[in-house]
């Protein structure tokens, strides 16, 4: 039997956690150092990284890597799924139990062995919509 070991709880990466937790733009690595250098000054970014490591291996944070995107970070751990915004690449949550894939996926698909999935939508974050600028949409010619 395996057992997997226990890891201390260090206070870099509690406060790392902490930090990822109370971000909740799906921050990058760099923007989480920048968020812990204000509790911890002396802290590094490899120590940031090498901590989001073990909080992601323990199950304790979600890794959002997308093809093309920098890695970012997810300290919600409520199964949701996410929104990209096309344009300027920010990331949001979907709660909706709708929106999602079953939660039990099927039990072999093409001969893999399914351990998770993730679901994302893409489209234009309010932010970006022509139609909700000030002023309204661009003229067209």
């Amino acid at each position: 039997m395996h057992t997997r070991k226990i890891r201390r709880n260090t206070p870099q990466r509690r406060v790392i956690h902490e930090e990822l937790c109370r971000l909740d733009n799906h921050p990058t690595a760099a923007e989480i150092y920048e968020a812990v250098r204000v509790r911890l000054p002396r802290v590094s970014l490899g120590t940031v990284y090498r901590n989001l490591d073990v909080l992601h291996e323990d199950g304790l944070i979600n890794r959002l890597d997308f093809s093309g995107y920098e890695t970012r970070y997810d300290g919600t751990m409520k199964p949701h799924c996410h929104l990209r915004c096309t344009s300027c690449g920010r990331l949001a949550d979907v709660f909706d139990p709708a929106a999602s894939l079953p939660s039990t996926p099927p039990a072999e698909l093409a001969g893999f062995l399914v351990t998770g999935h993730r679901l994302e939508y893409r489209g234009v974050c309010p932010s970006c919509r022509p139609d909700l600028m000030p002023g309204g949409p661009p003229p067209t010619h």
